[in-house]
């Protein structure tokens, strides 16, 4: 089976994601857009009130008087229309902030809502670049879409009204005129340019990986000295980037340029007519220097629309990629009328499974066997004959293709996931640990546990010592995904944690099989204290850490070949046996 790839988002559905996040604070938004529109009729009053002052003092000398009423007025309203903005903006802000926090918090949950596929197949430096990046757009396209391309359009609309009452009516065709020609021109040379933000995002995105994965794996790539392949494949991806960053940038300059020669045609045709109309006396003084202000005020605004509209459509390319987690397909959900399960004896059965991570590559064939309450049930085989598959399945990782897994008669596919894996613990092969302190570790077993319940599950786990010893105690750092520890020390670290959630069924997946024969000695008389009245499922690799279950299956190919107690096995003289005798020969 292959992940489906998510359909590609209109900007228009990009944008209606955000509306139910708006609409949680109605009040707030409409009280801005008042705002916003009162800034807007204060910016518009300003060259009215200006042409008034510049007629008054352009009488003859002996009518002069001083308008001191439209001097004020012209600061008043100068005043108000940046006041307006700043309240707009700070009654906004809880608005912006609470949408992006409730976006981050929505994917980042719905990741951890993905199946064990995605994660496996997904790449972190490059999700959590688009998270961030998304996020960043948010702000953008909330703020600059509401109160630049809005506010614009109404100026626009208001100044284009004024002129065509009070003016010729060309004066309006020439605005209109201007304003079609530039917004076509911006659109067509923004959409033809986004490409190149589409290259720069998604080499961003890879160089990111790319280095996290290499700093991840620092020892390897110190061992095999290849410091120097892992610059040249971080270089590659810089080096797209700085490509589409050179014609993003200079596709830029010719933009700005083509904005900037169609307004400058737009205004000289304005101040050619205001001029003509004060010579042949149909306008005053005050009318041209109206027009002047009129087409400052909408030059500024208007060349700011045309990078306004280039960063949205930046905003919307960021915003997509991380909205397309958002369309990620769940793999497993719980069913509708899903139950919690109801633990009695936490039996386990496996009934007649059959699974396959690929449609053309079947992994479990016909795998049926049972775990009775308390009873420990250990698998072997060879790599790849599907242990480790088994584990998955009962978490449910994975749903089976075919057959059912029961755990006290309860299919697990009818029961909500949060319950099932309540009721599991497991101690995996390679335990990975928060880069947090050691207690952090062992308290995210049950994170409300107490300090006591803590140090108790320490101390079951022999590491409470070792702890203890440490400079900083239980505040010791452990490191990205726990270096800092010896790998017999994060077993135990695992131990504990499983030993704080207290489940009722536990998984041993080859937890011992990396660690020395001492650790393991050590670790494997824990590992059956806290197994003790327990059901529990071991994978194992070395066959003398299971003679004490009480079955033994042996896989081989995704098929159970044979089954029994260790004796029994042995009195077999097949696969089980040679396994045994193969191993005790590598010991010797």
């Amino acid at each position: 089976m292959t992940v489906r790839e998510p359909a590609p988002r209109g900007d228009w559905n990009t944008i209606r994601t955000l509306l139910p996040y708006l609409l949680e604070f109605k009040v707030r938004v409409a009280l801005a857009l008042t705002l916003l529109v009162l800034a807007k009729l204060a910016n518009v009053a300003v060259p009215l009130v200006l042409k008034e002052i510049v007629d008054a003092m352009n009488r003859p000398r002996a009518m002069l008087l001083v308008p001191v009423f439209l001097v004020v007025g012209y600061g008043l309203l100068r005043l108000l229309s940046t006041l307006f903005g700043e309240l707009r903006d700070a009654v906004f802000a809880k608005v912006t902030q609470r949408a992006i926090r409730r976006v981050a918090l929505k994917v980042f949950v719905h990741l951890h809502d993905l199946s064990l596929r995605f994660h496996l197949e997904r790449q972190t430096g490059g999700v959590s670049r688009d998270i961030e990046r998304g996020a960043r757009g948010i702000s953008f396209l909330l703020n600059f879409m509401l109160f630049n391309i809005l506010p614009t359009l109404l100026e626009i609309g208001l100044v284009a009204a004024i002129l065509f009452s009070k003016y010729s009516p060309w004066f309006a065709v020439i605005t209109f005129a201007t304003l079609a020609v530039y917004i076509v021109f911006t659109l067509f040379i923004t959409e033809w340019r986004m490409v190149f933000r589409r290259t720069m995002n998604d080499m961003d995105s890879k160089a990111n990986t790319r280095a996290i994965d290499s700093l991840l794996n620092y020892e390897t790539v110190k061992y095999f000295g290849n410091e120097r392949y892992e610059a040249q494949r971080y270089d590659e991806h810089m080096a797209k980037w700085e490509t589409a960053a050179v014609r993003n940038q200079t596709s830029l300059a010719g933009l700005n340029s083509g904005q900037s020669t169609i307004i400058g045609i737009g205004i000289t045709a304005l101040m050619l007519l205001a001029a003509d109309g004060v010579v042949k006396g149909t306008m005053t003084l005050g009318d041209l220097v109206l027009v002047n202000v009129f087409m400052l005020q909408l030059y500024m605004p208007l060349h700011f629309l045309g990078f306004v509209y280039r960063e949205i459509k930046h905003a919307l390319a960021d915003m997509e990629k991380m909205f397309r987690l958002l369309d990620e397909h769940r793999e497993i959900e719980d069913a509708p009328d899903a139950v919690p399960l109801i633990l009695d004896k936490a039996a386990v059965r496996f009934d007649e499974v059959d699974f396959a991570y690929d449609p053309e590559r079947q992994i479990l064939f016909d795998v049926s066997f049972d775990i009775p309450s308390g009873h420990t049930v250990a698998v072997v085989g060879a790599s790849g004959a599907g242990k480790s598959t088994l584990s998955r399945l009962l978490f449910r990782f994975y749903d089976v293709t075919a057959g059912r897994i029961l755990i006290d008669g309860q299919d697990i596919r009818e029961v909500t996931q949060a319950s099932l894996r309540a009721a599991i613990g497991i101690v995996p092969q390679d335990t990975v640990l928060f880069n947090d302190n050691i207690y952090y570790n062992i308290a995210y077993g049950r994170p409300d546990a107490t300090r006591e319940e803590v140090l108790q599950a320490a101390q079951s786990a022999h590491i409470h010592s070792f702890i203890e010893s440490l400079p900083h105690g239980y505040d010791t750092m452990v490191g990205e995904r726990g270096l800092k520890l010896s790998g017999g020390e994060k077993q135990r670290v695992a131990i504990a944690r499983a030993i704080l959630k207290n489940p009722a069924i536990l998984i041993f997946d080859e937890a011992t099989s990396a660690l020395d024969s001492k650790s393991e000695k050590a670790i494997q008389d824990e590992l059956r204290s806290v197994a003790r009245d327990r059901t529990t499922l071991v994978i194992a690799h070395r066959l003398s850490t299971i003679v004490d279950a009480q079955q033994i299956l042996v896989m081989d190919k995704g098929r159970i070949v044979e089954r029994g107690a260790h004796r029994e096995l042995l009195a077999r003289q097949g696969v089980y046996a040679q396994m045994w005798a193969l191993q005790q020969q590598e010991e010797r």
